[in-house]
């Protein structure tokens, strides 16, 4: 049979299923068979909520977003051209974000009275036999029946057997696109070598997907995307805790101090402690603690030790690590604070994503509490920033906040890997014993950075008194004395917005340096600002995207940039946050964009909440 061959340049598919079907895995291994294609690719992870919900209800549906591109690209797309739905529940969740004319690709097998019934459908309702999918273009196939049917003559059993059904659709998808089997071949001989008859019962069934598209008569057209233009190098998938896991390591290689995690599992941040706890090699020490205290304690410890101390979590973690933070500030020694931010509050939505937590992170504690925040704004972005905070924890003797979310946690993107040449050095000075002037060591006389000097505990000589409560200036003896805890106040305070003077100042991202709108962001909603502001520029709008890294303390420069515009316009995924600490800071009238649903605001939407002030 005749194939017809069709060039596109951008595909956003969408996979929904079941939380059983095994999505996240076929999204997986398609991004990385994309990858290794030399495509530019963005994606978006979307779990349940619950741990085992219902099979087939619309609470159970897990999807998994991505969209490729021969283009540069910076979002995992607004609307999917495809969308592999493997029940009904997947389907009626998803399909009102499918573009008119485009694939849905059904599993008839999932669209059963029991199926129907538990997506909600009404009785004698079937949405692939009336017009609901009218105007897409619809693939069905039954899916469980030719899983069976490639493992007629397996001895698994029928559950082990349907279990291989993913494999059947990325099978099909892999010929769809053009593509071959062998990144998931390797994976699977990788993942079930000690398993046979699992590793070709899913072999199998790849093999029979890729072969079902090859001969079908109801398909023939494959699709082909073309490489990327973008620079030269060697590039990698990468997802953002994995990045940054990898900031961390290359931050402690460059500093020469082992890292010592101390963590609780959440939410969207275990990945880090699963990922780091890979890396002994690296002279790593991961402490899964018995709660939040137990491990943000560990971590304040290892530092006082002249370790690197580090701990994650995600919102509601953070505050239960509230008063230990305040301990680490007290003592002044470099920790970092990592916060995965999910929705809120309480346990909120824990797999959704919302930046919830940028004013828990400025004000969130008690007494007068001040600590540099450094924020993320895509996933391979959390190596340099993260990278970034343990300069200014170790550095400035403080403890950082830094802040990522869902979406950039579980989402993927190339990332063009730095050599460890080409990283900053990050200067880490002990004290090790007292200078020739000194009849005594003084641990709270500090330097120009108002920095106070590292001392490893059993450094002779060098003993010093540690705790909660105020310390003296100079001595660190327990101070009551009113006027000396207003100075240290002030000094903690003043330590932090120091901090401006030695990090970069702020530069746009694209656009104009005067004109009518200013779109200023932090973390996630990066890509789609850019995208939104190159298409109004692309117009001939006046509109500039400017995005902060240091969000505590700010670029000394921010004010300067702000006063250049007649509109700045915060698009966040929460309330309003950045917002307030923005008129607070520069009294500027600032708009606001607020998308408060647990998923990231699309580039539609901005771009017409930009277009009101143009």
């Amino acid at each position: 049979m005749e194939r017809k061959q069709e060039v596109v340049q951008d595909v956003v598919i969408k996979f929904a299923g079941d939380s059983g079907d095994g999505m996240q895995l076929t999204g997986t291994q398609f991004t990385n068979n994309t990858a290794l294609l030399g495509a530019d690719l963005s994606t978006f992870p979307d779990f349940p909520a619950e741990i085992r919900a219902p099979q087939g209800t619309i609470p159970g549906v897990s999807g998994y977003q991505l969209r490729f591109s021969s283009e540069s690209i910076h979002t995992p797309g607004d609307q999917w051209d495809v969308l592999v739905a493997m029940n009904a529940a997947a389907l009626k969740t998803n399909l009102k974000n499918l573009k008119k004319g485009g694939k849905v690709i059904v599993n008839t097998d999932g669209f059963d009275t029991k199926n129907l019934r538990l997506a909600n459908y009404a009785d004698g309702v079937n949405p692939i036999e009336d017009d609901t999918l009218q105007g897409y273009e619809v693939i069905r196939m039954d899916v469980t029946k030719m899983t069976r049917e490639a493992l007629k003559e397996s001895t698994l059993g029928m559950k082990e057997k349907d279990r291989a059904k993913n494999m059947f659709v990325l099978g099909f998808l892999y010929w769809m696109y053009g593509r071959d089997t062998k990144s998931t071949e390797q994976f699977l001989e990788e993942k079930f070598g000690k398993k046979p008859d699992i590793l070709e019962s899913n072999l199998k069934v790849l093999r029979a997907g890729y072969n079902y598209g090859d001969t079908t008569e109801t398909f023939t057209t494959q699709y082909h995307v073309e490489k990327a233009h973008i620079a030269p190098g060697n590039y990698r998938s990468i997802m953002g805790n994995q990045a940054l896991a990898y900031g961390l390591i290359a931050a402690s290689v460059k500093s020469e101090l082992p890292i010592f995690l101390g963590t609780y599992p959440i939410t969207p941040a275990s990945d880090i402690l699963h990922e780091l706890s890979r890396h002994k090699n690296f002279g790593v020490r991961t402490f899964q603690a018995e709660d939040e205290i137990a491990g943000i304690s560990a971590a304040i410890g290892a530092s006082y030790g002249g370790q690197l101390g580090v701990t994650t979590t995600s919102g509601p973690g953070m505050a239960l690590k509230t008063e230990a933070m305040g301990l680490a500030l007290m003592l002044e020694i470099p920790l970092v604070i990592v916060n995965v931010q999910r929705g809120g509050p309480s346990t909120g939505l824990p797999t959704k994503t919302e930046q919830s937590d940028l004013l828990q992170a400025y004000y969130g504690r008690n007494g007068e509490a001040p600590m540099p925040v450094v924020a993320a704004a895509t996933p391979s972005d959390c190596f340099e920033a993260v990278y970034e905070a343990v300069r200014i924890a170790v550095e400035h003797m403080t403890p950082v906040i830094f802040l990522s979310d869902g979406y950039i946690a579980n989402g993927a993107e190339p990332w063009r890997y730095p050599v460890s040449d080409d990283l900053p050095k990050i200067h880490v000075t002990f004290k090790t014993e007292l200078n020739h002037n000194e009849a005594k060591f003084q641990p709270y006389q500090r330097d120009e950075k108002l920095v106070r000097p590292w001392a490893v505990p059993g450094t002779p000589g060098l003993e010093h008194r540690i705790g909660g409560l105020e310390k003296e200036n100079i001595t660190g003896n327990v101070s009551y004395d009113p006027e000396n805890h207003q100075l240290m106040v002030k000094i903690r305070q003043e330590k932090v917005d120091k901090i401006a003077d030695y990090i970069p100042e702020q530069k746009l991202d694209n656009g104009p340096e005067k004109g009518k709108v200013l779109v200023l962001g932090w973390g996630s909603t990066y890509g789609v600002i850019k995208t939104a502001v190159a298409e109004l520029l692309a117009e001939g709008h006046e509109v500039a995207h400017a995005h902060l890294r240091y969000v505590r303390p700010f670029p000394k420069n921010l004010g300067a940039i702000l006063k250049n515009y007649d509109t700045i316009l915060i698009p966040e995924i929460n309330n309003g946050q950045l917002i307030k600490i923005i008129r607070d800071q520069y009294m500027v009238d600032a708009k606001g964009y607020n998308k408060i649903m647990g998923v990231p605001i699309t580039k539609a939407e901005l771009v017409e909440a930009i277009k009101k002030y143009l």
